[in-house]
């Protein structure tokens, strides 16, 4: 480091944590700043119970999810909650304990399957639905000791089921504009920094609930960037893990070329301690099937301060520039890996993958929804729709009432567009291109010998529900997300800071596959070295949720 460089390094640091300092007073604990593992100290010393706990986290949705701010994350909650608190505290209290997770609230994007509660993708055509079984992972949590507190919300069809992405006619971008965060069963999700903002997708519900304090952790998809922008959009921790690492079963799909689940949480702490409770080999998901070897129990081992000296770290700017203050909080964020140790090198991403990844993303995407979905609902009960052109009838037809204009629409333009699986056009852009972007990725890392790039996960802070300007195309750097979907590669979100309006902007660490280790160990360094997350100003804490007896 230049040494003209570092005192200038050092004074910055010192601003950015005097600055955030007064969001988090030395000594106290609050309910929104508590890790998992300091709920498990206090229920050990007996002065905190997982019914409590569950009670202090459906005082905070009843609170603000449907009165006060009118968050509206909450699909279904949960009527078996505090009962179910209940049994796992008798188990503690007879020296049954099942792990870390045990007594443990979450809540989950209600794209995944729970066989006590419906599972509807966020569409009313799936009301009621219940599914036969609970999907691997929230069977896994579930064993684990957590306690679903609520399934939440998410753009319909996790966004890209049924979406105008790829057009250029205006008029097609205009008519199948689905408002930011909203879904026909779930209504309009509200981002809590700022209400007239929409939580990002597909995974909104899950952001804005955990940014408010609605649970410990949740669970969201992606496929493009789904749970990465509404962590980015909400101001929490994500985890786009590598494909395989996770399973898929009993998660109602949208590309399985691209699909994943991952965990999203208010500490890099609580992330990797779920993750190590889901992963692993599930014969169900044949793509698990390379996870053996590289899944792991425990990635807590890796969070240790120091896990940025000396790392390589290329910055992507291709995909910043877009707004003023995400590039401020983002030149603070580079500033700071390199006090903490980091050699940052500016990276360009070849023209090619800037112009191939999107229109890649959309061509497949949209043609394995048309024949996946399909594969699911063949597991609903016989009232439900089984097939895609049933999808899109029903959401067109007046007799159904469906209250999402804009996404009717949409799955009728992915219908007009959509290719069948043995269309020569998709298999070139799945056995050919998409090869093609992973192997310049791959060239990315090896020319510089990186061990992760970074990049400002989105290049805006959260958008307007309602936008002020008309929906134009995507532009090759507006996001750098689904090249992590298109690798399958592993990219973590952490908090870096706010806009001066008061947005979250979060920094994306994308690595190689199975780098799950090595960037929760950089995102944990940077959690601590700045303490960025932020609570929400629309749902501050109440006055049960400061835990004065834990200190």
């Amino acid at each position: 480091m230049d040494m003209k460089t570092q005192p200038k390094l050092a004074l910055l640091a010192l601003a950015i944590c005097t600055s955030l300092a007064a969001a988090h007073p030395a000594g106290a604990m609050e309910l929104e700043s508590a890790t998992i593992a300091d709920l498990q100290t206090a229920m050990a010393a007996g002065k905190l119970s997982a019914e409590k706990l569950t009670e202090l986290y459906l005082a905070r949705i009843e609170a603000y999810d449907k009165k006060g701010p009118t968050l509206n994350t909450v699909i279904t909650l949960n009527p078996k909650a505090l009962e179910l608190a209940r049994t796992l505290d008798a188990e503690r209290k007879a020296g049954k304990l099942r792990g870390p997770l045990h007594g443990i609230p979450i809540v989950l994007k209600d794209n995944f399957d729970t066989a006590d509660l419906p599972t509807t993708g966020g569409s009313q055509l799936l009301k009621g639905s219940l599914p036969p079984d609970d999907a691997f992972v929230v069977k896994k949590l579930r064993d684990a000791g957590v306690i679903v507190l609520a399934k939440v919300n998410l753009s319909e069809w996790a966004g890209g089921g049924g979406s105008v992405g790829g057009a250029s006619d205006p008029a097609v971008l205009k008519a199948g504009a689905v408002p930011n965060g909203s879904s026909s069963m779930g209504g309009q999700t509200r981002n809590p920094h700022d209400l007239t903002r929409g939580p990002s997708g597909s995974s909104g519900g899950t952001g804005a609930a955990i940014a408010a304090s609605f649970a410990q952790f949740g669970l969201g998809t992606d496929t493009g960037g789904s749970v990465r922008g509404p962590s980015s959009a909400n101001g929490i921790v994500g985890l786009k893990p590598t494909l395989g690492l996770m399973s898929r079963d009993g998660i109602i799909p949208l590309a399985l070329s691209f699909d994943t689940g991952g965990p999203m949480a208010r500490s890099v702490y609580d992330v990797a301690l779920a993750l190590g409770v889901m992963a692993g080999v599930d014969p169900a998901d044949a793509a698990t099937a390379k996870s053996a070897g590289h899944a792991e129990k425990d990635y807590l081992k890796y969070l240790k301060r120091g896990s940025l000296q000396g790392a390589r770290i290329g910055i992507a700017r291709d995909f910043m520039g877009k707004d003023a203050g995400t590039d401020g909080v983002m030149e603070r964020a580079i500033a700071m890996l390199k006090l903490q140790g980091a050699t940052v090198i500016d990276i360009k991403y070849p023209d090619y993958l800037l112009a191939a990844k999107q229109p890649l993303l959309i061509l497949m995407m949209s043609s394995e929804f048309k024949t996946q979905i399909a594969d699911y609902l063949k597991t609903t009960g016989p009232s439900y729709p089984k097939t895609f052109d049933q999808l899109v009838a029903l959401s067109n037809d007046p007799k159904t009432n469906y209250r999402a204009p804009e996404k009717a629409y949409a799955l009728k333009y992915t219908a007009s567009v959509a290719l069948a699986l043995d269309d020569p056009r998709y298999l070139a852009a799945k056995t050919q291109a998409l090869p093609a972007i992973k192997a310049g990725i791959d060239a990315l890392f090896a020319t510089d010998k990186l061990d992760a790039i970074v990049y400002p996960t989105s290049p805006r802070p959260a958008t307007l529900i309602v936008p002020d300007k008309p929906p134009t195309p995507s532009a090759g750097t507006d996001s750098a997300t689904s090249f992590a979907n298109e690798t399958g590669y592993p990219d973590l979100i952490v908090p870096a800071g706010v806009t001066p309006s008061g947005l979250p902007v979060t920094i994306s660490f994308f690595g190689p596959a199975w780098s799950e280790p090595k960037l929760l160990g950089y995102g944990y360094d940077f959690e601590q070295a700045t303490k960025a997350r932020v609570l929400p100003k629309t749902t501050p804490p109440l006055p049960a949720d400061s835990l004065a007896m834990w200190r």
